[in-house]
């Protein structure tokens, strides 16, 4: 025995090899939001009306406002309280989102190992999880849009209001959910009924935040189970864990239902499959001719094909964890593309897991390699870690931070004039909520429709106690206000600030109308 130990003492621990997955994967991360940032999707990550709500929450709380939330059926629970934490840090509102970014991408990491497997029971299982975040990136990294509709569906992770924690929350599941079956959850011990508890907790969490995951993971999954079902009787008990998770979601949103302004009935139509159906040819259609737009959809559908290849190779060899796993990379998207058109939708951030599921089947890919693989030496592999870490932290680091510090001369006009003002304006949503995120005190801009109606969308609802205001805020997107009897633009003064423009009615108050939504 003592004259194998020289051979083995460059080779690396278990948990080296962890800790390296985990900084090559930093590296990714910090990589794939610096693309981001440094492109003109970084409208998204940083200016955005959406993608301020999350940022609103977090400086509400901190302020000490009373706390009466108009949401839409997405609660964003986790993102809210992972902004709150990194918020702590002191590092702005574009820094703070930026790290969140990153945060997110390594949370997709950790999801991904997961789902890749356990060591002892999977081949390689560090590189199958690093070679699907390293595939996400390079998608992530090609898109461009400025466009929230735009087909661009890898970048939305990075941002802390499209979804991001049920995105990880799905590929969680689907971790799990291979973890037991690995483990063989039949054999009735107490430690076979922790996977499946774990399983439900998270569909109970990520229902109650975000619904969607129910279409997105419970269904397809509870598919995927019934199949393997047929010759494995604990795959029924993971299956009834997830459905009942996800009704324990939905039960405990109720209590939350003064929260959710907008349940999301309204945006299923059926009738209306088929402008569906042409909504998203549509928008696949652009991001073909989009710059690297062929290159994303074939590098896909790829991943699709390779999908179906491992699980049918993988259900061969009896390897039922993980061919569960590269089926979620076919079924996923087949499940939720076709349900979304069915159901008459119209919201690219709808299909998502048509693009994150089929990473699902890149980590399991080395379950296919041969058996015998190269062990990890520790000195190249540390070399290639630290190297991949420094060029990331040094390529990367510097065009984040520009991106995140350049000045908007013109954001900074408004929120100068408002603070100093020391009155309360008002403007619409696509125009009122950056500035609005940047004040110190968000109060002290109020979200109205062009009717000067309090518009209680993704907003705080204390705001409009403040019950008038004194001047207004416009820009390009702001359709024209229709003002009160005997009031008109021509009665304030217009104070120029780039893009926006600020009307001051001095001391003429404009009462804010009833709320809506």
């Amino acid at each position: 025995m003592s004259g194998s130990e020289p051979g083995r003492r460059d080779v690396l621990p278990h948990w080296a090899r962890e800790l390296l997955g985990w900084a090559l994967a930093a590296a990714i991360a910090i990589t794939v939001v610096a693309a981001v940032a440094s492109s003109s999707r970084s409208e998204l990550l940083f200016r955005d009306g959406d993608s301020m709500v999350t940022t609103l929450v977090v400086h509400s709380l901190t302020i000490g406002q009373a706390q009466d939330w108009a949401m839409s059926s997405v609660l964003f629970l986790p993102e809210i309280a992972m902004l709150w934490l990194l918020s702590l840090l002191g590092l702005g509102v574009n820094g703070t989102l930026a790290l969140a970014g990153a945060v997110n991408v390594l949370a997709l990491y950790g999801a991904l190992r997961i789902a890749a497997g356990s060591a002892p029971r999977a081949r390689a299982p560090i590189a199958g999880a690093l070679l699907a975040l390293a595939a996400f990136g390079l998608l992530a990294a090609g898109e461009w849009s400025p466009s929230r509709d735009a087909l661009e569906l890898a970048s939305l992770l990075v941002t802390t209001t499209y979804y991001s924690a049920t995105v990880v929350g799905v590929v969680l599941a689907v971790g799990l959910t291979r973890r037991a079956l690995d483990r063989d959850v039949s054999r009735g011990t107490r430690a076979g009924w922790v996977a499946p508890v774990a399983l439900g907790l998270v569909a109970a969490a990520s229902v109650l935040t975000n619904p969607l995951f129910a279409a997105w993971a419970t269904v397809p999954l509870v598919i995927v189970l019934a199949v393997v079902g047929a010759r494995r009787r604990d795959a029924w008990r993971l299956a009834g864990a997830l459905v009942a998770g996800s009704i324990v979601g939905y039960v405990a949103r109720i209590p939350l239902a003064e929260l959710i302004a907008n349940t999301g009935a309204g945006y299923i139509d059926p009738s209306q499959w088929l402008a569906s159906l042409e909504y998203y040819g549509t928008l696949l259609a652009e991001r073909w001719v989009a710059p690297w737009g062929a290159a994303s959809i074939t590098a896909v559908v790829l991943l699709w094909s390779l999908s179906i290849a491992a699980t049918v190779l993988l259900a061969r060899r009896r390897d039922v964890g993980a061919a569960v796993v590269a089926a979620c990379g076919w079924v996923m998207p087949l499940v939720v593309t076709v349900g979304a058109v069915a159901l008459g939708t119209h919201a690219a951030r709808y299909l998502q897991p048509a693009l994150f599921a089929p990473l699902l089947g890149l980590a399991v890919l080395p379950s296919l390699l041969p058996e015998r693989l190269p062990a990890t030496r520790a000195v190249p592999a540390i070399g290639a870690a630290a190297l991949a870490v420094a060029a990331a932290v040094g390529l990367g680091i510097p065009p984040l931070v520009a991106s995140a510090t350049a000045p908007d001369r013109d954001l900074q006009c408004v929120v100068q004039w408002t603070e100093d003002s020391g009155r309360t304006g008002a403007g619409q949503f696509w125009t009122i909520r950056l500035p609005k995120t940047h004040l110190a005190d968000p109060r002290r801009l109020v979200q109205v429709d062009h009717q000067l109606r309090g518009y209680a969308w993704l907003v705080n609802r204390d705001d409009f106690a403040v019950g008038e205001v004194s001047f207004l805020v416009t820009d390009a997107q702001s359709p024209a206000f229709d003002l009160p009897v005997g009031v008109s633009m021509a009665d304030a003064e217009l104070i120029p600030c780039g893009r926006y423009t600020i009307a001051d009615f001095g001391d003429r108050p404009l009462p804010i109308g009833p709320l809506r939504s």
